[in-house]
Parts: structure tokens; C-alpha cells; sequence
């Protein structure tokens, strides 16, 4: 493998005359580079601390305040109904104070205190403020008065110019739903998929459970919910996570794409050192905290930043029982793997990020370098592709000391990992069902060795210029692994588990051209509530039956907030999809249908954002039955359900960025996951300005009664179906 020879910052032998020691300016100042970057990096974020912590407020709003105390004291006004003269009487007892004195200090203790009170009270406000969410359930395209003046108060204790985290301690806390209102909704998702019996079943281990055991693990979350900033996400996190031993390619990582039409270089080298600068400019944004935070309604309410910490400089660890989450506060390298070997690539020199052309002669030594991989270094990688137990003992037994930890830890304490694939992807206009599901593939796992799995993120740059990312869902030249012959066997058999799933999965990804969201939203409807109730009737379409489906929501609107579940196969949907099947019935009746399930669908997502879903709360339910060794039925049987199709929009985060009716080239394909069951569907969609959505459909070869080609067939005409309903075709774009 390439061996990195770095600079040795002094040196010394024992000679008969002495010791001769030999000092190495060059590498003395760049100790020194590292140091003062070190404390540059500290300073940032100590200033960024008290202004963050001091938010909506601003540090000179403590002069202002100070200021206008001392001048009322001059004019001889007492703005504090004698507070001030208290603490000049207390001050009087120390007799080392002249009375000028005093009387300053006196002052200024009482506008910082008056300026630390408002700064809780503009807090609290903003908090109070922000636990109100009834404008999610407004009617689509209104806003009553009480909205407006809401808004209004928001905006007004929001303060200016905010940072990455400045609203974090203002967010509310997560909701504990009430049992019995968590147990009617669940019912009520499951009716249509149940036979009478089975449900009659089912709503008596229901009922028996929200009089009997519910009632006694609502008490402990909600103790949980003082207590803790969020009473599912760090359980969420080790339960569903850390804690599964499958393997994470496939199972749990997904993967993003570069844009559809756009390729702005065919030369490797040059798109990673353009692509990886852009990276690290991003990840100085974020060390700075200078990134905006997210704002919805008219850039208004602030969603939770939490999970950007942890974007970069981080790594999965095995363990044989749970992971962990390793992440270092700053990392200077990435790791880079070409042709089976690996290369610890630094991004600084002389203090400063390296360019962007730098970075490109950089890739490209590594791409023109003939060496061969040695013993093993090749399908390393294949360990994180597979079961978490045997990575986790082999990293114990052969990567706990040595060169070995110490290659592994450049790897893992990487900023993040890149893979310069030597073969081409992307969209061709000659094959695009076969283009773009090779390229789904092949980012979502490519050889099942040429992806470091357990990093936050592997960035994938192909022979031709096109590039993807690969992320690890649970949070992110090297000379890796000298002597690798004592683990072959393990990464073998961790390379063979992996290439039967990686085999396993059938892609299927396109571009949806016949319309998008701007035709949607004139027919007054929800674009996800469209394209949900368009997979309910694909589904049923391809397997002749309903089932439990699962939609990834946000709850970013409280801290620490991560996702939740709408559950949207309801009662209305199954209605719709009946009458669509239903020769009988009318296009009126249909569409009356179709409004009753977009509505309800809606309404089922927004209570899912405000704290009200079913999932989440049932989960952390169940584990405290766990910690109090108790079982129930009824909960054991609701977490034993298979989701046969999970969903999951990708949403666009900046849309200011591009002009998409200027610039339609511009248009990203999105990103995709594999299937959450063995005999189900998983399916991913990004809406893209106004007239196209792409699907990403994944399944397993191995389930006889799945397509992922089929389904999608299934889906552009539900798509086709569902909008002839409002007397529009397919082309209707103007």
C-alpha cells in the first residue's frame, strides 16, 4: 500500500561524543500551524458559546441596557424601586469602595441582572410561542388573524441574524401523547388491513392495556420527558440502531445522487478536488456555526440543529452487544481508496484548507500511483459491510494495538471517507432505467469492500466525473493494516454475507416527467398526500392488497427532535383505492374519496410533527416495559409488524439555491434506501420544482411476489390515474 512519509519533528542518537540532536524547522512550524489552528478553532467556538447562549439577546445588548440604567441613575431616576440602592448598602459593608464607586458598580449589577432577566423572558417567551402548532392544521393556502399575530410575536423574540444552534434552547420539549389517544390511532391505522376477528382481537388487547400496563409506563416517560431533552431519540438511537447486529449496507445506510443532467467535468480528479473543497468550506461553515438554521413558515418557526454536530469527523464502532458513535472535535485528513488501497490525504498546509486545484493534483498522484494492495487491504472494507459481531471481535483482536489501531484510527477519525470508483454512472438518455438503477446500486453498495460503511459518509467519485454520497443512519493514504493475513478469513466471510444481499437487491429509479407538484398544488391538494395515496393504489395494484406502510416524518419542531411514523394505509385511503378499482364507480365519487384520504393523510402528518404520532410513543413504551420486566401482548404484537412498504420523501432544503425554471438542468435525482422487509417495498421520491418527481423503488430479488420494475409501472400510471380525477392529463404542466 502507499506508505504516507511525513516529517519527523527531531531526531536524536547516542554518539560517542554525545548526543547529536537534529531539529527539523519545517516540522516545528508546522506544530506551530497545528497549535495556533487549534486555538483559533477554540476561540470560534467559545465566542459562539456566549453568543448562542446569550440569543435572542446580543452581547452588546448588555452595554445598551447598562447604559440606559446609568443614565436614568444620573438623572436621578431609580429604575429599579430600590433594588440598586440594596446592593449599594451591601457593597457599603466591604468599606473598600469609595461612594462613586458604589454607586457604578451598584449600576451595573443591576443591568446585568435586568439584562439576564429579559434574556430569559425573551426565551421563555419564544419557547411558550413556539409550543403552539396549530397553524399546521390551518386550511392549505389560509392564514386566520390569530396566525398572523402569532407569527408576528415570533418573529419579534426571534432576534436577528440567528446561528446554527441559537435557537436550540428556545425549542419545546417533545409531547408525551396521551395512552388512550395513542391506542385509538394505532386502532384506527390497522382496521383496514385486519379481518373483523383479528381486529375485535385486537381492540380488547388494546383497551386492557390503556387501563391496566399503559397507564404505569406513561408515568415513567413522562418522568422521562422532565427529565430528558427528548424522550425517544437517544433510545431511538441505541435501540434501533447501535443495537441491530445486521449488517448496515443495505439494511440501514442510504444513498444520495449527484444531479440528473448536469456533469460539469468527465475528469475524476478534477470533480473530488472541487467536490471535497466544497465539502470542507461546508464543514468550516458548520465548525463556525454559520450555517442558517432552518425555517418554516415564511421563515419563521426554527427546526432543531442538532443532528448537524455530528456530520463530519465521525465513525460507527462495532461492538458485539451495541455500537457506539465516535466523533473527534476536529479531523485534518480524509481517507481516500482507489484500487484496493488506501491513502491518509491531508487538507492543510501551512495553516490553510488546501485548494481546490491542490486537492486535484493530490486525487490524482493517488489514481496515477501502479502500487497493489497488500495482504488483504483490498476487501478491508467488506467488515463493515457485514454483521456487526464478527466486525466487532475481529477489530478487538486484531486492531486494538500497534499499527494496526493506529491505521484504523486514520480511518476512523477521518473527516469523512472517499472512494474513487473505477466504474461510470449516471443518467444516459440512450438507457435511463438501466443507467440510473446501476447507479443506485452501485452508491448503495457498490463491491460490498469499496465503501467504508461505518463512516458518517463515504463520498463516491466515479471514472466519469459523476459523484454520490453513502450515509451511515445512525448519527459520518492512509497506511491501514500492516499485517493483515491473521484476519483474511473474517473479512472473506464478511465480503460473501454482504455480496448476497448486495445481489439480493432489485433497483428500480426514474424520473417521473409527466407532471409535479405545480399541477398537484392546483388540483388544492398536498404533493405528499397525492404521492402517498399514489403508492397506496400502486401497491394494491401490484399485489392485489393492502398493508401496513410507513412514511418518515420529522419532528425537528422540538429539540433533538429526529423522525416518526405516519402510518398511511388508513381507513380512507383503502376506501379510494377500492373505488378506483371499481368499474362502478364515478369519477365524482371517486374524487370525493380521494379528497377524504388526502385530507386524513394530512392530518395524520402534521399530528406525527407535532408530537402526536403513534409509533414512536408505542416504541418507548415498550422499552420501559423492558427495563421493568414486564410483558405486553398487545405491544409485543405492534412492534412485530412488518412495514411491507416503507416511504420516505427526500425533501429540498435549499431551493434558493438554483433557479429550477431558469436553470432546469439543475435537478437533483435525490436518494434511496433498501426494503425495510424481505417480501416488502422501499420507496423514496424527491419533488423537484414544479414538473418532475423522482422515485427510487427497492426490493429483493429473492421475494417471488416483488418487482421493483413492476411496482414502478404500477406507479407512473396511479400517478396518471390520480390526476384525470381533476380533468387534467398527463401534460397538463401549464
Amino acid at each position: 500500500m502507499a506508505e504516507a512519509h511525513q516529517a519527523v519533528a527531531f531526531q536524536f542518537t547516542v554518539t560517542p561524543d554525545g548526543i547529536d540532536l537534529r531539529l527539523s524547522h519545517e516540522a516545528l512550524k508546522q506544530i506551530y500551524l497545528s497549535g495556533l489552528h487549534s486555538w483559533k478553532k477554540k476561540f470560534i467556538r467559545f465566542k459562539n458559546g456566549i453568543i448562542t447562549g446569550v440569543y435572542p439577546a446580543s452581547p452588546s445588548s448588555w452595554l445598551i441596557v447598562v447604559v440606559g440604567v446609568m443614565s436614568t441613575m444620573y438623572a436621578k431616576i431609580d429604575p429599579s424601586l430600590g433594588i440598586i440602592a440594596k446592593i449599594n448598602r451591601t457593597l457599603d459593608t466591604t468599606g473598600s469602595m469609595s461612594s462613586q464607586t458604589k454607586h457604578v458598580v451598584s449600576g451595573v449589577l443591576f443591568g446585568t441582572g435586568l439584562w439576564v432577566a429579559l434574556i430569559f423572558t425573551m426565551r421563555y417567551s419564544l419557547k411558550v410561542l413556539l409550543s403552539y402548532h396549530g397553524w399546521m392544521f390551518a386550511e392549505h393556502g389560509k392564514m386566520s388573524r390569530a396566525t398572523k399575530v402569532w407569527m408576528g410575536m415570533v418573529k419579534l423574540f426571534s432576534g436577528r441574524k440567528p446561528m446554527l444552534y441559537s435557537f436550540q434552547t428556545s425549542l419545546p420539549r417533545l409531547p408525551v401523547p396521551a395512552v388512550r389517544d395513542t391506542v385509538s390511532r394505532y386502532l384506527d391505522s390497522v382496521k383496514p388491513l385486519m379481518k373483523e376477528a383479528d381486529f375485535k382481537r385486537m381492540t380488547a388487547l388494546a383497551e386492557d392495556f390503556a387501563v391496566s400496563l399503559g397507564p404505569k409506563l406513561q408515568w415513567y416517560l413522562k418522568l422521562k420527558s422532565w427529565w430528558a431533552t427528548n424522550y425517544v431519540s437517544d433510545w431511538w438511537e441505541e435501540y434501533i440502531y447501535l443495537r441491530g447486529r445486521g449488517p448496515l449496507m443495505v439494511n440501514s445506510n442510504y444513498y444520495a445522487m449527484d444531479f440528473l443532467y448536469v456533469l460539469p467535468t468527465h475528469i475524476q480528479a478534477a470533480r473530488a478536488g472541487n467536490t471535497i473543497h466544497a465539502i470542507l468550506l461546508y464543514r468550516r461553515q458548520l465548525d463556525r456555526e454559520e450555517l442558517k438554521p432552518i425555517l418554516l413558515m415564511g421563515s419563521t418557526v426554527p427546526l432543531c440543529s442538532a443532528q448537524w454536530e455530528r456530520m463530519f469527523n465521525t465513525s460507527r464502532i462495532p461492538g458485539e452487544e451495541t455500537d457506539t458513535i465516535q466523533h473527534v472535535r476536529d479531523s485534518r485528513h480524509i481517507v481516500v481508496f482507489h484500487k484496493g488501497r488506501y491513502f491518509k490525504v491531508w487538507l492543510y498546509h501551512d495553516g490553510r484548507l488546501l485548494r481546490p486545484r491542490e486537492l486535484e493534483q493530490q486525487i490524482q498522484r493517488i489514481l496515477d500511483d501502479p502500487s497493489e494492495p497488500q495482504a488483504g487491504e483490498a476487501k478491508l472494507a467488506a467488515l463493515t459491510a457485514g454483521d456487526r459481531v464478527p466486525w466487532a471481535r475481529c477489530r478487538q483482536a486484531h486492531f486494538a494495538r500497534g499499527k494496526n489501531k493506529q491505521s484504523l484510527d486514520a480511518v476512523e477519525k477521518a473527516a469523512f471517507f472517499v472512494t474513487l470508483d473505477e466504474t461510470e454512472q449516471g443518467y444516459r438518455k440512450e438507457d435511463p432505467d438501466a443507467s440510473l438503477d446501476n447507479y443506485a446500486k452501485s452508491l448503495l453498495h457498490g463491491r460490498c469492500f469499496d465503501r467504508w460503511f461505518d463512516k458518517s459518509f463515504t463520498f463516491i467519485v466515479f471514472k466519469n466525473g459523476k459523484i454520490g454520497m453513502n450515509a451511515e443512519h445512525s448519527w459520518a493514504d492512509a497506511p491501514i493494516m500492516g499485517h493483515l493475513w491473521e484476519c483474511q478469513e473474517v473479512i472473506q466471510a464478511s465480503l460473501s454475507s454482504a455480496s448476497l444481499l448486495a445481489n439480493d437487491v432489485d433497483f428500480h429509479s426514474f424520473p417521473f416527467h409527466a407532471f409535479g407538484k405545480g399541477l398537484i398544488k392546483k388540483s388544492r391538494t398536498s404533493p405528499d398526500a397525492f404521492v402517498q395515496l399514489a403508492l397506496q393504489l400502486a401497491h394494491y395494484k401490484d399485489m392485489g392488497k393492502f398493508c401496513l406502510t410507513y412514511e418518515a416524518s420529522m419532528t425537528r419542531l422540538f429539540r433533538e427532535g429526529r423522525t416518526e411514523t405516519v402510518r398511511s394505509c388508513t381507513v380512507e385511503s383503502c376506501d379510494f383505492v377500492l373505488a378506483m378499482a371499481d368499474p362502478s364507480q364515478t369519477m365524482e365519487q371517486r374524487l370525493r374519496l380521494f379528497k377524504m384520504a388526502s385530507e386524513k393523510h394530512q392530518h395524520m402528518y402534521r399530528l406525527a410533527m407535532t408530537g402526536a404520532g403513534i409509533d414512536r410513543h408505542l416504541f418507548c413504551l415498550y422499552v420501559v416495559s423492558k427495563y421493568l420486566a414486564v410483558e405486553s401482548p398487545f405491544l409485543k404484537e405492534v412492534l412485530s409488524e412488518p412495514w411491507r412498504l416503507s416511504t420516505s420523501q427526500t425533501p429540498l432544503q435549499q431551493p434558493e439555491l438554483f433557479d429550477l425554471e431558469k436553470n432546469t438542468e439543475y435537478v437533483s435525482s435525490g436518494g434511496g434506501f433498501g426494503p425495510v422487509a424481505d417480501d416488502g417495498y422501499g420507496v423514496s421520491y424527491i419533488l423537484v420544482g414544479e414538473n418532475l418527481i423522482n422515485f427510487h423503488i427497492s426490493s429483493k430479488f429473492s421475494c417471488p411476489d416483488t418487482d421493483s420494475h413492476r411496482f414502478g409501472k404500477h406507479l407512473r400510471q396511479a400517478m396518471t390515474d390520480i390526476i384525470a380525477l381533476f380533468g387534467f392529463s398527463s401534460n397538463s404542466r401549464k
